[in-house]
């Protein structure tokens, strides 16, 4: 096991833990930068999903994870930024104008909307969120002279500088940005502002007690958060490549919510799992759809049982109902909150203890706590 043995203080400053960190965090920059030689076009394009992904569970994970803040309205940041930068594109804004401005509006946005987190918090707060969610879905199909209405609104290939930005290189778009986002992230999180967030998120009134302003600093988190969504919307409207106003539902903000959890709240890590994890569970529930009712249709074949075949096609035809995929999605939220609460990020760094105090690891490392309710702290 690693002991780190401080000598400076700049080492409580830095981005990297020590030098063993900054070499593992190099060669994983290697391999994402290498990522695209080694795989098709297809592969490449999922990945590039994953990343906008990533920078949307940020955005959510600075409320949620950070700030103690939950939201189910930021399908409509997303849609904002994305509906914003490809009208600015439609009426001749060069690309890199267009993205600022995407983001200073969704911004903006965010910042009227966390308004009402001034006065109200859990379920109300979430209620609040919701509503601001179908009132700017209603907007999208209804102000046709930006969105196009049901038509859709279509968003071509970035253009930098004149030079078109093809798939494999709307990727490295995507990386830089995506470790962007985790640079400003991590650094504003180490800030006072962040520990402010930290604080309201495990009491609201320690933290005004210790002359933290609760207005302020929640209105900062929803105005980052919101912005970081919109940019993350002006890459989306490009791997779309066509905008339309159901894209942006309420089930979208709900696999957000559920990308924060299932990666691991608190952690900029877990946005990162947490996203790996939504974009890859639909093309995974697909592949079994088709891979199974074959392989048992085979199995069944060459044995000469053909109870094996009809339970590929029981399962196959199970797979292929509509709500499959939500009823999976929710089973496995449940199951995380049950069994793994600090989520995949959290069983990581289970597994990471146990290897480095082997054989001295104890199962007590990581019993859970009795844990009060709020309003038993006050007692």
């Amino acid at each position: 096991m690693r002991f780190l043995f401080k000598t400076s203080y700049n080492q409580d400053v830095g981005l990297f833990r020590d030098k063993v960190d900054l070499f593992w965090y190099s060669l994983l920059g290697v391999a994402a930068l290498g990522l695209p030689l080694l795989m098709s076009t297809y592969y490449v394009t999922e990945i590039s999903l994953v990343l906008i992904y990533a920078i949307c569970g940020i955005s959510l994970m600075v409320l949620v994870g950070y700030t103690g803040l939950v939201s189910l309205g930021h399908a409509a940041f997303l849609g904002i930024g994305a509906y914003a930068h490809g009208y600015f594109l439609k009426i001749g804004i060069p690309w890199i104008p267009s993205v600022a401005m995407a983001v200073v509006i969704t911004t903006a946005c965010g910042l009227i909307v966390g308004l009402p987190a001034l006065r109200m918090t859990g379920i109300y707060l979430t209620i609040a969120t919701l509503a601001f969610a179908l009132i700017i879905q209603e907007v999208f199909n209804h102000w046709t002279a930006v969105t196009q209405g049901f038509d859709g609104l279509p968003v071509a290939m970035p253009v930098i500088f004149g030079i078109s930005v093809s798939k494999a290189n709307f990727y490295y778009l995507c990386l830089f940005f995506l470790v962007l986002s985790l640079w400003l992230t991590r650094n504003l999180l180490r800030s006072p502002t962040g520990r402010a967030w930290v604080a309201i998120r495990d009491s609201e009134i320690a933290a005004q007690s210790m002359g933290v302003h609760l207005a302020i600093y929640k209105s900062i988190a929803f105005a980052y958060s919101a912005g970081l969504m919109g940019l993350a919307g002006a890459l989306y409207a490009h791997k779309i490549s066509h905008l339309a106003p159901d894209i942006f539902n309420i089930l979208l903000s709900i696999n957000f919510l559920l990308l924060v959890i299932v990666g691991g709240l608190g952690s900029l890590h877990g946005t990162i799992f947490g996203a790996i994890f939504v974009v890859l569970l639909p093309p995974i529930i697909s592949i079994l759809r088709d891979e199974i009712p074959a392989s048992l249709g085979a199995a069944a074949t060459s044995t000469g049982i053909a109870a094996i075949g009809a339970i590929g096609k029981a399962i196959g035809g199970f797979l292929a109902k509509p709500g499959v995929e939500a009823g999976i999605l929710g089973l496995i939220l449940v199951l995380v909150i049950l069994l793994e609460p600090l989520g995949i990020y959290g069983r990581w760094v289970k597994i990471r203890v146990f290897f480095s105090t082997f054989p001295m690891y104890k199962r007590a490392t990581f019993k859970r706590q009795k844990s009060y309710m709020k309003s038993e702290r006050l007692r």
